[in-house]
């Protein structure tokens, strides 16, 4: 059995460098790990990336996305702010599109607790809320989970 090494591989047209340095701007405890003439290898969070700089026969589409759990309305605030910023568009539900591309939903842990409850009607309310959201909002979501 051999010890596998798992990590996300990016498709880019020439911009796989710029991505992952701006990906490490935003994320603390982030790192470009090597970088090269096709592509750049980098972590965030831990977590391994590859972006490629493979030309542009593919694009990136909404099919992947990289989901980022928060703990705050502030983080979310924050990462919302910093993506739209740089000229990443906000989508639905939380998701929004980078600037090279990239699908983010940016979810607060609040979110998955509501949507699980087992009281279908708290979880159907905190649903059909979070359907009429750009940017998540812990707040409004809280208040339509209890029937406020």
């Amino acid at each position: 059995m051999h010890d596998n090494t798992i990590s996300t591989f990016l498709w880019f047209d020439t911009q796989a460098e710029e991505a992952a340095k701006f990906y490490c701007s935003i994320f603390s405890n982030s790192k470009i790990t090597s970088t090269g003439k096709t592509g750049t290898t980098f972590e965030l969070n831990g977590q391994r990336y590859t972006a490629f700089n493979g030309g542009p026969h593919f694009k990136l589409s909404a099919a992947v996305s990289i989901f980022v759990s928060c703990s705050t309305q502030a983080e979310i605030d924050a990462l919302w702010e910093r993506f739209l910023s740089a000229g990443g568009t906000e989508t639905r539900c939380g998701w929004l599109v980078d600037q090279f591309g990239l699908s983010w939903q940016i979810i607060p842990r609040q979110l998955l607790e509501m949507l699980s409850d087992p009281d279908p009607a708290k979880a159907g309310r905190a649903g059909a809320a979070m359907m009429q959201m750009e940017k998540i909002n812990i707040a409004e979501l809280q208040r339509a989970y209890a029937g406020a």
